[in-house]
């Protein structure tokens, strides 16, 4: 699918018990709906390790770089893979790409070194593996756009007169609809079509019949018995009288 995320995982060969957490940790990404690549599932013996890495780094949204202190040490020196995907990341190669694409993890014991290239960068700390699990939901709000705070929207100015603030509310489609077919119902006693509907309601007759489906669904309003005009519902006509769309003679 088109909105999974793809995210390279790039990492160094420390120890078996460090491939092992790497394992673990792009497995869990898989199951919380993020398309993680790493070599050990990709590569087989003979393969081709520059071209896999160049293709996947570019076509992947997000590269998160498990920064051990092996891995940085690497990284610094251009030695090994870490090397090569490091140069890869700081060539022309990529320059245009959204900086924002690399995600470093901290995975350090008393350190939190990065690569010289990423210093400026905000990462995410794994170093702690009691904290595993709030690290791991930021990684993975990071990956799919889904911040855990959201900057509000900003409210009205609160020394703002009453009567401006009154304008600056958005119009109640619904309520002009049925303002409109009960101005109709209580001054002729009949119906006409959508177009004078639209007339009353002094909008257009593509917006009315908009707002017109959103009232039906609501269970405002329904079709008549000839199928052809609308009338309003029990559930309407409080409507209307409970926001004082009724016409007082």
């Amino acid at each position: 699918m088109s909105n999974i995320p793809r995210v390279f995982i790039s990492y160094s060969h420390d120890s078996p018990e460090h491939k092992g957490w790497v394992l673990d940790l792009a497995t869990r990404l898989r199951n919380n709906g993020v398309d993680a690549v790493i070599d050990m599932w990709e590569l087989q013996p003979g393969g081709d390790l520059p071209h896999f890495m160049e293709t996947n780094i570019a076509a992947a949204k997000y590269v998160v770089m498990i920064c051990t202190s092996r891995y940085v040490e690497k990284a610094n020196e251009g030695k090994g893979g870490v090397g090569y995907e490091k140069m890869i990341l700081t060539s022309e190669y990529l320059t245009k790409i959204d900086e924002r694409k690399i995600i470093p993890i901290v995975r350090q014991m008393g350190t939190r070194s990065l690569p010289t290239f990423l210093k400026s960068k905000l990462y995410v700390d794994f170093s702690v593996d009691e904290s595993f699990e709030y690290a791991f939901d930021e990684l993975v709000r990071t990956i799919h756009d889904s911040p855990l705070f959201i900057k509000p929207e900003v409210g009205n100015n609160p020394f703002q007169p009453r009567n401006e603030l009154k304008e600056l509310k958005q119009v109640d489609g619904v309520k002009e609809v049925v303002r409109a077919i009960t101005s109709y119902y209580e001054k002729h006693h009949r119906y006409n079509n959508n177009g004078a509907y639209a007339i009353g309601a002094g909008i257009s007759l593509v917006l009315f019949e908009a707002y017109l489906s959103e009232a039906s669904e609501r269970g405002l309003v329904v079709k008549n018995a000839s199928n052809l005009l609308w009338e309003l519902t029990a559930k309407g006509k409080l409507y209307a009288v409970e926001n004082d769309l009724v016409i007082k003679w």
